[in-house]
């Protein structure tokens, strides 16, 4: 076992690992799976609820365009709430990609109450729609938790396609740990690309964090056996587990992932402690096969669904979690720590549909 550092010169180290001279926002670097560039991310004040919520209001601004905007407008008027105007929210619905299963589940509560003439009105539509949407997350809402006195180290394993924002998600879940005072190991099992090593490498070096490495082309469950091993042996806390950008559809790497837990087990029979699927938020219903495959790959057990803040897409963590009811830990919506959000149902329905910018008291 050993920490492999690619050679370079000492100028040019130097420069790549000197201290950020002012905190710089995290980019996501997945975008470009040839990029060697570091997710360096700022450590902010706790920032008050109420900008938290605006932060959160404005990242979901496309997607919310679509369906208040449109929802503002089949009211104009003083337009009859009847089946016509269910038909027309249903199309919208699908256009912020609800998906068929959540918006099916969404217009048939909202019926149930036309026919109990509880919808008088444009508000008590909006109400209803909330409630609904509340109804579908609340159950997936369930935040990464690691209970106090168990057996060190918490191992998670972090899996999703190229470019869906794993190495960014790593560097801010670690962030998030530092700040609560633990101990945090990485391991850079994603043996494919040499720029994921570095990034992990120089992020690690920056913030005192050790990460494993091996040289590019490794065996990735090697990697992951060594983290694991120097994680239990040094008392750390967390063991994050990076793992290569793969296609659902690349079955000899899916079941590379399956070695990897096989391997994790040999040391320690409850590793990895999560399986954690990041989703880009950008791809849609194509996200729901990817959930699915991963999902029989590996069994996953919680999601993180990033870039909530570029799309038009957000409504597919309703489809996410209609069909496959997998907890869903966190969101991305920006680029700084802070934006990697604890998953809140009645936070995220508000900041979807309200049409106030202050956050609900």
């Amino acid at each position: 076992m050993r920490l492999f550092k690619r050679s370079q010169s000492k100028e040019r180290r130097a420069a790549r690992c000197a201290p950020a001279a002012e905190p710089v926002t995290a980019r996501a670097t997945e975008s470009d799976p040839q990029s060697d560039r570091e997710p360096v991310l700022e450590r902010p004040p706790a920032p008050p609820a109420r900008r938290l919520f605006g932060r959160l209001r404005n990242a979901l601004a496309r997607t919310r365009a679509g369906l208040v905007d449109g929802i503002a407008g089949l009211f104009s008027g003083s337009r009859k709430i009847d089946e016509s105007l269910l038909d027309e929210l249903e199309m919208l619905l699908l256009a912020a990609d609800v998906g068929v299963e959540a918006t099916e589940r969404l217009l048939a509560g909202l019926r149930l109450r036309l026919k109990g003439s509880e919808l008088d009105d444009a508000r008590a539509v909006l109400d209803a729609l909330k409630a609904g949407m509340v109804e579908i997350l609340s159950p997936v809402a369930v935040p990464l938790t690691v209970a106090p006195g168990r057996k060190r180290p918490f191992v998670i394993l972090m899996v999703g396609i190229n470019g869906a924002g794993k190495t960014t998600t790593i560097a801010k879940l670690s962030q998030r740990f530092l700040a609560q005072g633990l101990k945090v190991m990485l391991a850079a099992g994603d043996t494919f690309r040499a720029a994921a090593i570095d990034q992990l490498q120089i992020w690690g070096e920056r913030h005192d964090v050790p990460v494993i490495a091996q040289q590019p082309g490794a065996d990735a469950a090697s990697v992951a056996y060594d983290g694991l091993q120097s994680a239990m042996a040094k008392g750390t806390d967390i063991l994050i587990v990076d793992t290569a950008g793969r296609l659902h559809t690349q079955v000899g790497l899916m079941n590379e992932l399956a070695k990897i837990q096989r391997v994790l087990g040999k040391l320690n029979p409850d590793a990895p402690d999560e399986v954690l699927l990041v989703l880009d938020g950008g791809t849609g219903q194509n996200a729901l096969v990817q959930a699915r495959q991963f999902k029989e790959a590996v069994g996953v057990s919680g999601i993180v669904v990033m870039k909530l803040d570029g799309t038009a897409k957000g409504g597919v963590l309703f489809s996410v979690a209609e069909q496959y009811r997998l907890p869903i830990r966190f969101i991305g919506v920006g680029e700084t720590a802070e934006d990697l959000r604890v998953f809140d149902a009645g936070e995220f329905v508000e900041a979807l549909l309200s049409d106030s910018p202050e956050a609900p008291a």
